[in-house]
């Protein structure tokens, strides 16, 4: 009889850890929540964009085709830094730079809770010891967050 009741056990248990999994998951995707210093605005960036001051370098972690469809002015293609190609393009990218220069990630492929790109790549910079690297917070797409804005684009390119 005790037989019987350690199989349900078993699956009770394994019930009840996959909430706290989940739960611990969904905490990971929301370390970047709006106030983190992290973040920059699309607002704050096209005035950052439009001012007479120094720009920051933007890079697009994001995939081609969003990024041939419309991009920021002056942004470059770094492509997803969500595997190791991609943070290796990264590092490239910034390998000749000093540490404090002002840079821009974005990505913009799907709703900021689900972009698999932003936080290895903001991660992998830091590491490297950038102290000015900010994420651009695109809550849902970069289309809606941007494009639909009537900000800025360049497309095409």
């Amino acid at each position: 009889m005790k037989a019987n009741f350690k199989l349900p056990i078993f699956l009770l248990a394994l019930l009840v850890s996959i909430p706290l999994h989940a739960q611990t998951a969904q905490t990971s995707q929301d370390e970047l929540a709006p106030g983190d210093p992290h973040l920059i605005s699309p607002e704050d960036l096209l005035k950052i964009i439009q001012s007479s001051g120094e720009k920051p370098l933007i890079l697009n972690i994001g995939p081609w085709l969003i990024y041939r469809q419309a991009h920021i002015p002056d942004a470059e293609f770094v492509g997803g830094t969500a595997d190791k190609q991609g943070l290796e393009r990264l590092r490239g990218r910034v390998k000749s730079m000093p540490q404090t220069k002002a840079i821009v990630l974005y990505c913009g492929c799907c709703p900021w809770s689900h972009c698999p790109n932003v936080r290895p790549a903001l991660k992998e910079l830091s590491a490297k010891g950038f102290s000015n690297v900010k994420v651009l917070y695109i809550a849902d797409s970069f289309g809606t967050d941007w494009v639909d804005k009537g900000y800025p684009t360049v497309k095409g390119q």
